[in-house]
């Protein structure tokens, strides 16, 4: 099996979406397709059930993404040290985010970078789906999170910044006429939610009930925030966010209410207790110095 193949099944495995996995590898979907029956045949077996609305993976499968992910992360990571120790730096903080403005937060980034030029940081966005899990597998060393975050083996550091609470609707939505509404409103209608897990810490984003004791759906599962916004766009859901995302989504069908009545939301550094070193130390340090973002 080839090593770019490897990297598609891994992909298809996590994604379980033919066309999400050629997008996050620059590949055609035909291509995705291709990999994955050269391996079949390879195996013997299948390694997917597929049908034309869900991608599972069989029992063959999910052994062989438990075989092969610990292999492809660690040939992964000795290419890295080695590409990095050619630039003469010396390790790699990994910072997974899951509110969507990295470059509202450039001032935290650029300032690590400049005073700690020994260590190459990388952001990325995270997907809506096991939260704290890509943390605790040591897929990234930092996640920034909203608060509350009540994870024994956790560590909670330094706010970066508190963002207002508004809901997206769309433009002839029912609510669309509205400036604002009320957390009672959100009943009214059906939203939905990433594959959290975590009831508290939902909670803490959206709460289950109005200050009535109405309850408020959650009724679709996505795993990506853009699925969210689309599903607003075609009407189907009302979302909150938080306020941020307006800069970022520039959508003439979509209107931004602000949700009077829920507190703003405040996103965090988080890390792994036993994880906890020099690097990830310096960033905390480095959002202390500069203090919580002010939009």
């Amino acid at each position: 099996m080839e090593l770019r193949d490897i990297e598609i099944f891994l992909a298809l495995a996590e994604e379980l979406h033919f066309g999400r996995t050629a997008e996050r590898l620059h590949i055609s979907p035909a291509r995705v397709s291709q990999a994955i029956r050269k391996q079949e045949r390879s195996v013997g077996a299948m390694l997917f059930e597929r049908t034309s609305r869900t991608v599972r993976l069989t029992e063959v499968g999910r052994q062989l993404r438990d075989d092969l992910r610990p292999c492809y992360q660690g040939l992964q990571d000795s290419l890295e040290r080695a590409r990095m120790a050619a630039q003469g730096v010396s390790g790699r903080l990994r910072v997974l985010m899951m509110p969507f403005n990295v470059g509202d937060l450039h001032v935290y980034w650029k300032t690590f970078r400049k005073r700690h030029p020994q260590w190459e940081l990388q952001v990325r966005l995270s997907v809506l789906d096991d939260p704290f899990g890509k943390l605790r597998d040591g897929e990234c060393d930092v996640f920034v999170a909203w608060l509350p975050v009540e994870e024994p083996d956790l560590t909670v550091g330094p706010t970066l910044f508190t963002d207002p609470r508004i809901l997206a609707v769309a433009a002839d939505h029912p609510l669309g006429g509205r400036s604002s509404v009320r957390l009672e409103n959100l009943a009214d209608f059906p939203q939905g939610s990433g594959r959290i897990g975590l009831d508290y810490w939902e909670e803490g984003y959206l709460p289950f009930t109005t200050p009535k004791g109405r309850p408020i759906e959650r009724a679709y599962q996505v795993t990506h925030s853009s699925e969210l916004i689309d599903l607003v766009a075609m009407g189907d859901i009302v979302q909150p966010f938080p306020s941020h995302v307006t800069r970022y989504w520039g959508m003439p069908d979509v209107r931004w209410l602000p949700i009077t009545d829920l507190a703003p939301l405040s996103f965090a550094l988080v890390w792994r207790n036993e994880a906890e070193d020099d690097a990830i130390r310096a960033l905390a340090a480095t959002v202390r110095d500069l203090g919580v973002f002010a939009f």
